[in-house]
């Protein structure tokens, strides 16, 4: 009976979200000129939502490999926000199963059937409940590379979601961006999380890769529906300006973009950046664009204090001491822990960040 409530209360969580189309950008323009063109991504797409284009690529990425296994807590059915709808009717419950309600257990046997050297897509319902499996990740670097789990993919919805409350909206990769060998990628577009996790699965090292659970049904854009992957490693500038960088990842690059928009009406160039991966992150790209603004302003739902945020600050100020011209802000979820009632209080919204851009440029 514990177990039976503690999944209702999980699948209630996942009701309740709207539809909308994904924000335009010079990025955004430029998808969707090569998918017309046939180029980027290959051949013609149509329009889906991003909990559809994450089916797509297990779909594909069990398709094209053998090896390839999907397991998790209700992922038999579909999972609690349909990610893997039809998988099992297609390749089969020997190759997607239900595991039990058990973290750790579900990313031991991730852990170990990676190490058989099998491509294991292991999914954890809700990113608050994976700390009992953090331990789990250190493996490979502690035998040895006896155990070598790089087929390892770990999925996790992740962040706000209107009305999750503390155990279903938490930000946790700050926690995993700690662990050397690790790879720590999260989308910001239906686009993007197809070939990110394409590339994720595909990747010689292990990665965590996180979805934005606001955006599975609020994010609509045009996807290609063939196999492709996007680079790793490799942050992507959406839009362009010449007053101040601005740096996130995931569910925030819309609330960023937003903030850009805003601030444009008041006169100021706001270049955009998406981190796309975390660790290890493209810190080359992100010190280009400072040396040609000036100034950086980061933004991630993650509490501040140790949030990736100040990871960026630190490392972009060492790089661009003597080109900053104010220092680096940050726009974050608050010190505490993640609240129901007043979640608009907690969140980074689109009017702190653009008081944070105005005395930022204005220092």
């Amino acid at each position: 009976m514990a177990a039976k409530s503690l999944r209702e209360i999980r699948r209630a969580a996942a009701a309740g979200i709207g539809t909308r189309r994904c924000f335009s950008g010079d990025a955004a323009a430029a998808a969707a000129a090569g998918v017309a063109e046939g180029k980027v991504g290959g051949g013609a797409g149509k329009e889906v939502n991003l909990f559809t284009a994450i089916n797509q690529a297990l779909h594909i990425a069990l398709d094209t490999d053998p090896r390839s296994y999907v397991f998790g807590e209700d992922v038999g059915f579909g999972g609690v926000f349909r990610c893997t709808t039809g998988l099992a009717d297609r390749f089969g419950r020997n190759r997607v199963f239900n595991t039990p309600l058990c973290e750790q257990g579900i990313a031991g046997f991730a852990v170990g059937l990676a190490a058989m050297g099998n491509r294991a897509i292991a999914e954890i319902q809700f990113a608050d409940y994976i700390f009992p499996a953090f331990d789990q990740a250190c493996l490979r670097y502690r035998s040895g590379n006896e155990f070598n789990c790089g087929g390892l993919t770990i999925r996790s919805p992740y962040g706000a979601v209107g009305h999750g409350g503390h155990y279903h909206s938490q930000s946790p990769e700050a926690f995993f961006c700690h662990v050397p060998g690790l790879k720590v990628i999260i989308p910001r577009s239906p686009r993007e999380a197809k070939g990110l996790l394409l590339a994720s699965i595909r990747d010689p090292n292990p990665v965590i890769f996180f979805e934005p659970k606001w955006l599975y049904r609020l994010a609509v854009e045009e996807v290609p529906e063939e196999d492709y992957m996007l680079p790793l490693s490799e942050a992507e500038v959406i839009r362009k300006g010449s007053d101040i960088t601005l740096i996130g990842w995931g569910a925030q690059l819309a609330v960023l973009e937003e903030a850009c928009e805003d601030a444009a009406k008041d006169g100021i160039s706001c270049e955009l950046i998406d981190l796309r991966t975390l660790i290890p992150w493209d810190k080359e790209t992100v010190e280009a664009s400072v040396s040609k603004t000036g100034k950086l302003l980061v933004s991630h739902e993650a509490p501040i204090t140790g949030g990736f945020g100040a990871e960026i600050a630190a490392s972009i100020t060492e790089r661009c001491f003597q080109r900053l011209e104010a220092p680096v802000a940050r726009v974050c979820g608050l010190d505490t822990p993640f609240p129901l009632v007043y979640e608009t209080f907690y969140m980074p919204t689109k009017n702190k960040v653009l008081d944070a851009i105005k005395a930022t440029v204005n220092y």
